[in-house]
Order: C-alpha cells, then sequence, then structure tokens
C-alpha cells in the first residue's frame, strides 16, 4: 500500500517552452527511494516508468533561476550551468556565461545538416 502512495502523482509537470506535460511523484533535491543521491537543483521528478528497480527515476524538469519559468530539461528549453536556466533567458544574458556555454548555444542553433529531408523506403 505504501509503494502504490509513493508512485501516485503528486501533479502534472508542464513545460511553459515546449508545453511538455509530465506527471511528476516528487519536487525536490532527494528523490525518495535513493539512498546517496542528492540532486543539484530543485527537480521535478517521477519514478522511471521503464525500470522496475523503486530507486531510478527521472528528473523532467525545474525552475529557471532567473525568471522562475518552469522548464523541462530538453536541450530545447534549458541548460544546467550551476543552476538551470531556460533558454530565453540565457539568450536575454549570454554575454555573462563563459565562452563554452556560448560556443555550445551557438551549435544547438546551427541547423543539423544530417537530417533527412525525406524519407526514402529501402528497395523502391
Amino acid at each position: 500500500m505504501a509503494a502504490e502512495a509513493e508512485c501516485r502523482p503528486l501533479g502534472m509537470f508542464k513545460c511553459q517552452i515546449c508545453a511538455l506535460t509530465a506527471p511528476y511523484s516528487y519536487v525536490g533535491q532527494k528523490p525518495p527511494n535513493t539512498q546517496s543521491v542528492l540532486l543539484l537543483e530543485e527537480s521535478y521528478v517521477m519514478k522511471d516508468p521503464f525500470s522496475p528497480d523503486r530507486g531510478r527515476f527521472l528528473v523532467i524538469g525545474a525552475r529557471c533561476s532567473i525568471c522562475s519559468r518552469l522548464v523541462c530539461v530538453g536541450p530545447e528549453c534549458s541548460l544546467f550551468y550551476s543552476k538551470r536556466f531556460c533558454l530565453p533567458c540565457v539568450q536575454e544574458n549570454l554575454s555573462t556565461f563563459p565562452p563554452e556555454i556560448q560556443q555550445d548555444l551557438e551549435k544547438r542553433k546551427a541547423p543539423s545538416s544530417k537530417r533527412p529531408t525525406t524519407q526514402v523506403c529501402p528497395g523502391k
């Protein structure tokens, strides 16, 4: 019965940039059923639906440390550099980030030439 209560979602997480929604079961830095895990930020966490291990979890997102917007951990929405930042805040404050972060963001913006524009079925 207690295990069922731990798996019940507390609410629905919704990214304020991409609108990703997912049920979360914990908010904080020390997810339940973990021994030595301490997250570096207060995160929205869900039990890993692909693992039977109760201690396995997925970090869904957190609040931007500048604007407090709720953002997912996806690379299109946020980045973690000592704190969580939404990409709009990163872009507005880009000069305050180290050159490595600035270069990483430039790579993210560049269109990928590896993606096919059309799919071709083999044998046709």
